[in-house]
């Protein structure tokens, strides 16, 4: 792989606590950052320059997420509570509640018409994005909930837990498709690869391990750590896995060969 150039292009003050979560807008043009302020901010992704302040959470905000058309701003709180946001004028549509601690993860399906959010709570629970009904409560797991996310078709959802465990979970009918055992501690993240065909989970344990979705076998463990993990993304091509560690680094690593490409400095 070619070689890869970083630089630091800015720094976005503003919050008062910690930032719990960023995300861009699905044309790059908006970023999104949740705090435990209780407020999430939106920023021109540019130029740095804060557009707005959402308020109205009354705990911190763990998670924020765009909806596909980049209308809708979900954001999960420590009060229990999913909130809905107007992306254009920054207003309030709805409240969803239901879980009952705090709500660790938010994810809209790729159709935009599913929003999951799973909690402290051990549930996953599935809402009707334009009208906030809530669909369906997947329960399953027997640790809080720290992590969703769906498949590139919408068909599948993954869900990693403090059970040290990853589910996967039939998106239509709420089915448990499988359970992906091997990890040892908590499951902070989980991502699915472009193609789908892979889905990736970190953990607690230090390790980070690639599973093959159709058959829920074990592709590659990434060992070597002396950190946990607590965040994991792929590039857009699916070549690139990166992983966000608990001393302070960003590290990438070839997905195909499970060689680690480069390590991020800077975050103190």
């Amino acid at each position: 792989m070619g070689r890869l150039d970083w630089a630091l292009v800015r720094t976005l003050e503003g919050h008062t606590d910690w930032v719990h979560s960023v995300v861009f807008s699905p044309d790059g043009r908006l970023l999104a950052s949740g705090s435990g302020d209780k407020t999430v901010r939106l920023w021109d992704a540019a130029t740095g320059q804060l557009l707005r302040t959402l308020e109205g959470h009354t705990n911190l905000v763990n998670i924020v997420a765009f909806s596909p058309d980049g209308r809708l701003l979900a954001s999960g709180s420590g009060d229990k509570t999913v909130r809905l946001w107007d992306v254009a004028s920054g207003q309030l549509l709805r409240t969803l509640k239901g879980h009952t601690d705090w709500v660790h993860s938010v994810a809209f399906s790729p159709d935009g018409r599913l929003l999951a959010s799973s909690a402290k709570d051990q549930t996953i629970r599935l809402w009707d994005a334009a009208s906030g009904q809530l669909v369906r409560t997947l329960e399953r797991h027997t640790g809080w909930v720290h992590r969703v996310a769906f498949a590139p078709d919408g068909r599948l959802l993954a869900s990693g837990s403090l059970d040290n465990t990853v589910r996967l979970w039939d998106a239509a009918s709420g089915q448990l498709v499988r359970t992906l055992a091997g990890h040892t501690d908590w499951v902070h993240s989980v991502a699915f690869s472009p193609n789908g065909r892979l889905l990736a989970s970190s953990a607690k344990d230090q390790t980070i391990r690639l599973w093959d979705v159709a058959s829920g076998q074990l592709v590659r463990t990434l060992e070597g750590h002396t950190e946990e993990e607590w965040g994991v993304a792929f590039s857009p091509d699916g070549r690139l896995l990166a992983a966000g560690f608990g001393d302070n680094t960003v590290r990438l690593w070839d997905v195909q060969t499970g060689r680690l490409v480069t390590t991020l400095k800077g975050h103190t």
